[in-house]
């Protein structure tokens, strides 16, 4: 037997590996594009996989598509959906800016599925075809922005905010675990005004408590399906109602709040609500950023660095200094974050080089898009799991720094004024004492003023001072 069968299309004769489930177009699609080697996501095909099962579905009921067709169709389209054609998903997504290619790929493999199911060889394109029957009603103009927005959707839904979620929850706990402790504040990287480490998680809390309401609020834009508009938005060959029955079954069958576009010219033309996805994206990732920066200086060390907490040991950290162990996830963290601030470049250019009736960089808006959902919430959990879950506090170390920070002669000034304090301050760090010392010394203060005046967690809560 031939390890290759030949197939037509428009343009003439291809051929196409004997075994593939894909057709003629997908395999120019692998000839003409060898470039990354990077293929979509499962998220992304499960998303097609959904709109063809619920295209199939709408068109039967709309009297369209005969019941034996739809039938098959559907059962094709949901084993793409569980991923069991994965494999026969090849294409690149530096591509057609369409995505006309892949759309035409899970047309091929859903027709060459079903015609299987029904007793045909692959290649046949008989009784299924899979321009006339998988795609009927539908443009790769309005398949691909609604995959877009399905497998977004989803991959938020499913992966990112349930992992913001648990880290959120885990910083409240850690804020909780280590209210008592005060610590020495710093800006600049300098000395300044203590603060409680669990105020300093609070912090953190609250900025991931922010992100996910920013990346909540980009969803009702997300939730809005290009389904419906065809070829350029006007809806050509496909029936009035085939839009909103498309948003309605695909809300059915991914839970989700979805609808059909307000203006389909606009759902097509443009790329808009991913690129304000994007933007919420960013600055979760500014926010894990900020985090896992704060906590490598925090553990720095264990001799010559600032050493106020501990990471836990998760693997060897050179090849040639024994026993060294680095902050191995906060690293990983950083190097997501700067991933998803390149992804935002892309995503936002891509956006913006919509032309007239299409935005013809749908494939990179994809990848770039899923990624950043897909690697944010995975960090986020490993975030939370392997490096703030566990790590222990320099109990010591905190208390004997912040004992010695002279810049505590802040709270000096309403006493004995800024000038005064500052004399304080200066004689305290070049003669290496306390500004307890100091201003005891200079008769500024009684000792149990000094006392008083001078405690690290009043400090840090200034209501108490007046108690």
């Amino acid at each position: 037997m031939s390890d290759y069968r030949v197939e037509k299309d428009s343009l003439g004769e291809v051929r196409v590996p004997a075994s593939a489930y894909w057709g003629a177009q997908t395999q120019r699609a692998i000839e003409n594009f060898p470039i990354s080697g990077i293929r979509f996501p499962r998220v992304f095909i499960r998303a097609l996989g959904l709109i063809k099962y619920a295209a199939a579905k709408v068109n039967r009921d709309l009297g369209l598509l005969d019941d034996e067709r739809a039938q098959v169709i559907m059962r094709a389209a949901e084993e793409v959906a569980a991923g069991k054609w994965d494999d026969h998903f090849p294409l690149d997504i530096f591509q057609t800016g369409s995505g006309t290619s892949t759309n035409m790929n899970a047309n091929e493999v859903i027709a060459n599925r079903a015609n299987e199911l029904l007793g045909q060889p692959l290649g046949t394109r008989s009784p299924v075809h899979p321009n006339d029957h998988v795609n009927m009603g539908q443009s790769s103009n309005d398949v691909i922005p609604t995959a877009i927005h399905v497998a977004a959707y989803l991959e938020v839904d499913q992966v990112l905010l349930p992992a913001l979620e648990h880290l959120r929850d885990v910083l409240r706990a850690r804020a909780e675990d280590w209210d008592h402790l005060v610590k020495t504040g710093r800006t600049h990287l300098m000395d300044a005004m203590p603060i409680r480490l669990g105020q300093e998680f609070s912090g953190w809390a609250r900025q991931i408590e922010l992100g996910i309401e920013r990346v909540r609020a980009a969803l009702p834009r997300l939730a809005e399906l290009a389904i419906g508009g065809t070829a350029v938005g006007t809806g050509i060959n496909t029936h009035p109602e085939f839009g909103r029955r498309m948003a309605a079954e695909l809300s059915r069958l991914t839970g989700l709040p979805l609808r059909e576009a307000v203006n389909h010219f606009e759902a097509q033309s443009a790329q808009d609500a991913a690129v304000e996805l994007s933007g919420a994206l960013k600055t979760v990732a500014a926010s894990l950023m900020k985090m896992a920066n704060d906590l490598r200086w925090m553990n720095s060390g264990p001799i010559a660095g600032l050493s106020e907490v501990r990471l836990k040991a998760l693997q060897p950290g050179s090849s040639i200094m024994p026993g060294k162990v680095n902050p191995v996830i906060s690293e990983a963290v950083r190097m997501v974050a700067a991933q998803v601030f390149g992804n935002d470049v892309t995503i936002t250019w891509g956006g913006a080089l919509g032309d007239f009736q299409l935005n013809v960089m749908l494939p990179v808006i994809a990848h770039n898009l899923l990624q950043s959902i897909t690697i944010l919430g995975n960090a986020a959990r490993v975030f939370a799991d392997k490096a703030l879950t566990d790590f222990t506090v320099n109990e010591a170390r905190i208390r004997e720094l912040v004992g010695r920070n002279p810049i505590l002669g802040t709270a000096l000034n309403p006493i004995i004024g800024y000038d005064k304090a500052a004399e304080v301050v200066k004689k305290a760090l070049k003669e290496g004492r306390t500004v307890k010392e100091v201003v005891v010394e200079m008769g500024l203060l009684s000792p149990e003023e000094a006392d008083q005046v001078l405690d690290p967690r009043h400090l840090t809560e200034p209501g108490l001072r007046k108690k």
